[in-house]
């Protein structure tokens, strides 16, 4: 029970960052604010490195693995997830990142032996991922007239199936090091690559910033140092199954969709928008579900 509650509250804040993300554009470039982020969220985690009194000796030893997956998760991963994010509405963004799973549950199937496909897996993955593709043509098609929609869609699938590769990453290395030290230091190396590249390929400057901003910034940064946390805290405990645990994440695209309508202007309750958190949602619940589960 204790880490379906914690599953839950990580994919309720990742849920947040969609509307989040879209008021920060209203200030600054994608993969600019990406980077702040990121740089942000590791630096708030060196308290708790120190509370936890984390062997900061040993774990460094693994730099070479933690800067490899600060450049796969928090570089590719969310590089394309904000730059994906900038051309799709937030709404339908939390819908495409929402077969995140789908991708996980065929990774583990081929990677860990334990964590085997079944029918009903591929049940929902057929389902789930038809979902996403009439939701994505449909919405594009009627709200959008040229191809940058298409192209983010396809950045967002893109930083699905690099989520989904560093979710196995962890379940493969679970005793490699601490998770609180991994978030940390992919975090703020993943950001400063983020940030130094926006200044070669984005047109932003230094200026002064609304509260509006600061507030979206803090609370977009606080998202990956507590989500991740939690959840390669998770990864890493022998008993959980990286597919299975992937399965909780059908709270994001509904958390995100929600969240959008409230915070985001423009963005409003839509056929579209519902059909897809109903097709998502049943696919996820179909494979969460276990015949033989006690």
């Amino acid at each position: 029970m204790k880490t379906k509650i914690l599953a839950i509250f990580a994919c309720l804040l990742w849920g947040s960052a969609f509307a989040g993300a879209k008021i920060g554009f209203e200030y600054t470039t994608p993969l600019h604010l990406s980077g702040m982020r990121f740089m942000l969220a590791g630096l708030l985690l060196i308290p708790f490195l120190i509370y936890q009194k984390i062997d900061w000796i040993s774990n460094l030893k693994e730099w070479r693995y933690m800067l490899l997956f600060g450049f796969l998760q928090t570089f590719i991963q969310y590089g394309f997830f904000f730059m994906g994010l900038n051309k799709v509405p937030a709404a339908i963004s939390a819908i495409i990142i929402g077969g995140g799973p789908f991708f996980v549950a065929v990774m583990a199937h081929f990677t860990m032996g334990n964590d085997r496909m079944s029918f009903r897996k591929i049940l929902a993955i057929v389902l789930g991922m038809a979902g996403i593709v009439f939701i994505s043509f449909a919405k594009g098609g009627s709200i959008h007239t040229d191809i940058s929609f298409y192209y983010g869609v396809i950045l967002l699938i893109i930083s699905n199936i690099v989520g989904a590769s560093t979710n196995i990453i962890v379940a493969k290395n679970r005793n490699k090091v601490s998770p609180v030290m991994l978030t940390a230091f992919a975090n703020f190396s993943g950001g400063l690559i983020l940030y130094i590249v926006s200044f070669f390929t984005e047109d932003w400057y230094v200026k002064p910033y609304s509260l509006e901003f600061y507030i979206a910034w803090i609370w977009l940064a606080l998202i990956p140092a507590v989500g991740f946390s939690i959840w390669y805290s998770l990864l890493k405990r022998p008993e959980v199954k990286v597919s299975e645990l992937n399965m909780w994440k059908f709270v994001v695209p509904v958390a995100g969709v929600v969240l959008s309508w409230l915070l985001v202007p423009d963005e409003y309750p839509d056929l579209y928008s519902i059909l897809g958190i109903f097709i998502i949602t049943v696919a996820l619940l179909i494979l969460q579900r276990q015949p033989n589960e006690k």
